[in-house]
This record gives structure tokens, C-alpha cells and sequence, in this order.
């Protein structure tokens, strides 16, 4: 199985083992959460050590090991993405995993399972026309003010959304224009949502147009930008006018 095929069955499979979890009645809230995180990520370790025994693996609910940096080919995995949301039964979280490639998210796949879809580097879906208004993607429970700044600035209205990986796939399948985040995310937050949307052609990058490194040793990896390639620059440079103004 190739890496692409690999990313997208681990994501597919993890979310439908989530999905059974969040269906058993076993658990509620917080605690569906936390089962919930436990087991996916038991299952995608395991899977990618039988599969994958010579790649580094970095993810969210593993202790971090620093011979990773020394891999060319690092897995980046969220088991849940939007444990918030997991754990009230709402359909905006995800599974996140990525293969980095010398510090690229070169393979992704990320697993709606709410939906349930399943999108990946290999089968990016055609963009979709803008909207009008724009439609900007927001924290539901703590939109980021920059970003809500930037959208007055353009008029945008705003779509409140939980995880990352949901408000990602919104602008990769047109349910959304643009994805901004300034408020703190770490490389499993972003990777495989990061590769999934570069396959389909957006713009993605730091909130300053600088590109998006991963495997490094800080892990902490805080904004972000996706949106159409026509809007980016626009966008950027109204990003440092707000920042301008705030100083």
C-alpha cells in the first residue's frame, strides 16, 4: 500500500472506530473524549509501527521522542481533532494524518466521520466557486479577534465551525472561502488538513506568507492561512494592517 492509500485508510479507519465509541452509550463529554482519544491513537501507532516500522511518528497524545528529528519521513497524527465536539455528538471533528517529507506536509488525509468523508492528497476534490460574501471560518467557541478583524476588513461574514481539520475541509469542498487562524495550533493540528488543502490547489502558509515547517523541535506551530490563491495576498496584507494597528 502507498503512502497516500496508507494516510487514507488510517484516517478512514480511525474515524469509524470513533464513531462506534461515540455510539456505544458507554461514555458521555468529557469522558467520550478521553476513550475516544485513547483508543484512535492506540490504533494508529500500532498500525503505523506494523506498516510503517522505519518512520518517526509524531502525535498528539504520544510523548514526543527527539530522534524524529533526525527522520526525513515523519507521520503527524491528531487522532481527534475537535475532542470538544467528539465528546457532544456533533458532526466538526476529525482525524488528521500526514506524512512530512523533509519538513513538508507532502501526504494527508483527513476523516470527517460525521459526514462521513474521507478527503486525501490522492483525490483532492475540484475547488468550488467563491461565495459572496465571502465566508470566513472561525473557532465556534473562541474566534480569534485578528481574524474577526480581517473579516470586517473584507466584509466577510463569519462561519463559526470546531476543529481545525472541519473548517480546513469547508474551504477545500467550498462550504467556505477562507480559513484563518491566529490563535494557537500545534504541527498535528494543521499538517494533514495543510496537504490535503496544497493538493487542491489553495494557498496555505503562516499568517506572515511564510511557508509551513514541520518535524521541528518546537512543535508549537500557532497560525494559519488557507484560502484560494486570488485572495492571498490581499488577505495577507490585510493581516498586517490589523497587526499594525493592534501594536
Amino acid at each position: 500500500m502507498n503512502d497516500v492509500a496508507l494516510a487514507r485508510h488510517l484516517a478512514d479507519t480511525a474515524g469509524r472506530i470513533l464513531v462506534e465509541i461515540q455510539q456505544s452509550g458507554l461514555f458521555d463529554g468529557k469522558a467520550l473524549g478521553k476513550a475516544g482519544d485513547r483508543v484512535a491513537n492506540a490504533f494508529l501507532m500500532a498500525a503505523l509501527a506494523e506498516q510503517r516500522p522505519d518512520d518517526a511518528v509524531l502525535s498528539e497524545e504520544e510523548k514526543d521522542e527527539s530522534n524524529r528529528l533526525n527522520a526525513s519521513r515523519v507521520w503527524i497524527i491528531d487522532p481527534l481533532d475537535g475532542t470538544r465536539e467528539y465528546g457532544e455528538k456533533r458532526t466538526d471533528w476529525a482525524v488528521h494524518v500526514a506524512l512530512a517529507i523533509d519538513g513538508v506536509a507532502t501526504i494527508g488525509a483527513v476523516a470527517l466521520p460525521g459526514f462521513p468523508l474521507t478527503l486525501c492528497t490522492g483525490q483532492p476534490p475540484a475547488l468550488q466557486a467563491d461565495g459572496s460574501p465571502l465566508r470566513m471560518l472561525v473557532s465556534r467557541t473562541r474566534p480569534a479577534p485578528q481574524a474577526v478583524a480581517v473579516a470586517e476588513k473584507l466584509g466577510a461574514e463569519l462561519v463559526p465551525m470546531g476543529s481545525a481539520g472541519a473548517k480546513a475541509m469547508a474551504v477545500v469542498r467550498g462550504e467556505a472561502d477562507i480559513y484563518l487562524h491566529a490563535g494557537g495550533q500545534y504541527e498535528w493540528d494543521s499538517a494533514a488538513p495543510v496537504a490535503v488543502a496544497a493538493a487542491a490547489g489553495l494557498h496555505v502558509s503562516r499568517i506572515d506568507g511564510s511557508p509551513l515547517v514541520y518535524n521541528q523541535a518546537d512543535v508549537y506551530l500557532p497560525d494559519l492561512l488557507i484560502c484560494k490563491k486570488e485572495h492571498a495576498a490581499r488577505i495577507l496584507e490585510m493581516i498586517e494592517e490589523v497587526a499594525a494597528a493592534a501594536a
